[in-house]
Formats: structure tokens, sequence, C-alpha cells
């Protein structure tokens, strides 16, 4: 695609005036996106709302609102971020001073998904101009509303050289990748992101990916029921279960099983009330994904939910209950609002069948005891995770978000985007006072004198 390569070409060259690198450039650059933001809430809102149904709270809550708030704290600490950082000198070293200096990557792409479109859009985005980087966005198309919205946005505020938005399919993102771009954030699907990082190492570009996985929630005996049971419902069923980090199903203890499930029947009441009526919900994103989803409900044993909506593509919270780890709804995951809820009786025991399987992007455990919370955090691995809550970790940005195997590879939020979108680069600055001569070669007894200095 000649355009594609086109405007590579100009934030390649735009890149090297050394403009983007300037704090003045980076924090204008923030401000500017802040108030386009602002300026497109009420356009990006309905975007939401024709691409997904959502409502206004959850467009500025889960999305809008979010990244306001990101770009405010890179805004307050972008100057100390950019500051090179002076490190320990060792004893070998005697008489010098090393530095370590962030140095953005060049022309960076960030590929973006279609469940929280204006999020996972301008999060990682935002961490590439604080940075010191141009960025090619390329939203997902299965959000064209979203998309769109997104384009008339940054043609308003910013120059192409600088940020740009790529409409297209998977055409659109592979022509991208043959490019000579610098560096590769992607947010999808595990399937997805092993064919983007196959096509970034042939160009040997450096990758971030924010994947996904089954995320586990752990509910032990000694968990406060109904607050676990609602704060597991509204992480599980917001955005309809389309959330990377939504608890993917539940092992909750033999022995608090039944006031479990009871507890979370009414924190879905609690929660959704009358919005399950389909209209205030947000949908299913298409019609294949609303099949996969509903072939899922004729396994196991339906607690409460079930109803569908093929027309308005609604499927209400849904519990199963008595599934398996045979069963078709545990062998990927279900991104959708239905919950699969297994008991236990070891705990040790789900431990070590939660860490046989591939390393979820997120993990839950309920429990007020101590002993159990180290225990449980030590034992299994996993991209992030909350105790006595969900998906509320993703949300500080003092916490590093990502993934490990399966789940993802990399983190941002905060100062971690920064340091995703910047190679540390190593200097050392050495003393012209003196000179060590037995460092070289044609000193006397030099390695004698070394092997002592090393000791």
């Amino acid at each position: 695609m000649e355009q594609i390569t086109a405007l590579v070409r100009s934030q390649k060259r735009y890149f090297k005036t050394g403009e983007t690198k300037k704090y003045e450039t980076r924090i204008q650059a923030l401000k500017t996106l802040h108030a386009a933001l602002r300026a497109h809430e009420s356009a990006l809102t309905e975007a939401l709302a024709s691409d997904l149904n959502k409502s206004a709270f959850d467009a500025y809550v889960t999305e809008i609102g979010l990244v306001l708030k990101e770009i405010r704290f890179m805004i307050k600490h972008l100057k100390s971020w950019m500051k090179p950082k002076k490190v320990k000198t060792a004893l070998t070293h005697f008489g010098t001073k090393g530095y370590i200096y962030p140095e953005p990557y060049g022309v960076t792409l960030v590929i973006s998904p279609w469940n929280y479109p204006v999020q996972l859009s301008l999060m990682p985005l935002a961490g590439a101009v604080a940075a010191g980087n141009t960025v090619i966005l390329k939203p997902s198309e299965v959000a064209p509303q979203t998309a769109k919205c997104l384009e008339d946005m940054f043609k308003n505020a910013f120059s192409t050289e600088y940020i740009a938005v790529v409409q297209g399919g998977p055409e659109a993102s592979t022509a991208l990748l043959n490019e000579d771009v610098d560096y590769v954030f992607f947010t999808g699907g595990t399937a997805v992101g092993k064919i983007i990082m196959e096509q970034a190492a042939r160009r040997l570009i450096p990758v971030t990916l924010e994947l996904g996985g089954k995320s586990p929630a752990i509910v032990h005996e000694d968990a406060p029921i109904e607050l676990a049971a609602k704060r597991i419902a509204w992480g599980k069923f917001m955005n309809a279960g389309q959330t990377c980090v939504a608890p993917d199903y539940v092992y909750v203890h033999k022995t608090v099983k039944d006031a479990f499930l009871e507890a979370l029947k009414a924190a879905v009441d609690e929660l959704y009330g009358d919005d399950i009526a389909q209209e205030n919900t947000t949908k299913i994103i298409n019609e294949r994904h609303f099949d996969r989803l509903v072939g899922y409900l004729s396994e196991g044993h339906i607690l409460f939910g079930g109803e569908t909506n093929r027309s308005k593509r609604f499927i209400a919270p849904t519990v199963l209950t008595d599934v398996t780890w045979t069963d078709p709804v545990m062998q990927e995951e279900i991104f959708g609002p239905i919950l699969p809820v297994m008991e236990y009786e070891n705990l040790n025991a789900i431990l070590r069948e939660i860490s046989d399987k591939p390393k979820p992007l997120a993990f839950y455990l309920f429990s007020k005891n101590r002993d159990i919370q180290h225990h449980v955090v030590d034992r299994v691995s996993f991209g992030g995770g909350a105790i006595n809550d969900t998906i509320y970790h993703m949300t500080t940005p003092y916490l590093p978000f990502g993934g490990i195997g399966e789940s993802g590879i990399g983190a941002y939020h905060g100062q971690f985007s920064f340091a995703t979108f910047s190679h540390q680069k190593s200097v050392l600055k050495q003393t012209t006072r003196f000179d060590l001569p037995f460092r070289y070669p044609n000193a006397k007894n030099g390695l004698k004198r070394i092997k002592l200095f090393l000791k």
C-alpha cells in the first residue's frame, strides 16, 4: 500500500528532526490530546453506543474517563521520567559515572481491539507520545463508528507525520507490519498476537502484546460472600463480559457454594435490574461472537440467565453450574456474559490445576486470611490481579498492566507506559584526570594486579 509506505516515511523524517524528543513538544501533545478527547467526548459516547450499545456511564467510566486520568498523570510526572537516571558505580569502574537515558524508539504502531476501542487505543498511544515517539494508530474495524470518530479527532488535532490513524482490517495491519516501524503495541486475542509477533520478528521489531486467557476467580471458605459475589458480578458482566480481565470462571469452596450462588443472583439483580431488558445493556459485538456464545448455553446447567435476542445481539448475564474442564466453555476464553461456577474442597489441588493451564492475564482471590493470600499469590503465575476485588487493579497508574506467557508480553499504564515505549540507553562517563594502567595488555604484571583488584 503506497499510502502506508508514504505515511511511515513521513513519520520517520519527522522523528529524525528531533522535535518529538523535546519536553515542550511532548507535554503540549499530551495537553492537546486531553483537550481533543474532551472536545470529542459526546461524539465518542455516541459512537460507543452505536458500536456496542454502551451507556453514557460505561463510556465515561471504563473508557474516556480512564484515558483523561492517565493523560493528566503523565503530564504531572513526565519531566521526572525524562531525566537521565544516575546508577551506582562498581568498584572496578572507579572514576566513572553511569547513567540510563530513556530514548524513544521512533515510529510506533498501536493496533487496538474493539471491546474498549477508546481506552485501548488512547492509553498506549499517550504512553508512546510521552516517551517521544510518533504514532500510527490502527483501530479495530469491528467498531467502525468509534474508529471513524478517533480518526476525525486526530485529524483535527495533530499532523499525520506525528500521529495518524490508519483504517482497515487485517490487511492494513499486515501492510503496516511490513513497513519499517520501530515498535509494535498490540492488544487483542492470543491467536492473532502470535501472528503479530511472527510478522514483527521477521523485521526484528520489538513488541508489546496485551492478550487474554481464562482468568480465574477463587472464592475461599472465609471470603466475604456477599461482597465477593457483587464484585465478581460487576467485573464479569461489565461490557457484556467482553473484557480481557473479566473473571472467566469461578472456583468456590464447597462449604460456601450455595450461599455464594444465592448472593451472585442477588448481586446481578441489584446491579442490573431492569437494565437486563436488553435496551440498556452492552451488546455482543457481532453475530459470529453471538453464535459462539449461545453455543455455550447448552453446556452444564443454567442456574439463572440464558435469555437471548439475536436481533439485538443480547445475552443476559448467565451463570452455569455442573461444568467440567472437558466442556467447550472451559476450553477457551469466553469473552461474554456467561460465568461457569465450579466447586472445590482442596485449595492446593485447584492451584495445581490452574497452574497447569496457560498463564492467565488476571487472577482474583477472595479470602480474608493473609496466609492464604500470600500462599496463592506465590503459587500461581499471572499477569496481574486483585485480592477481594476484580478488574480494579488495571485502573491505577501505579501498577503495571500486562500478561505473561500466552496472556501477553510487556506491560504499560503510568510510568510503565513511558518505560515500554522507551529504550533504556546506558552511558558510562569516564574520567580523564587519571588512567588505570593495568587495564591494558602491555601493563607490567597487569593480569596479577587485575586478579587482586577483582577479589
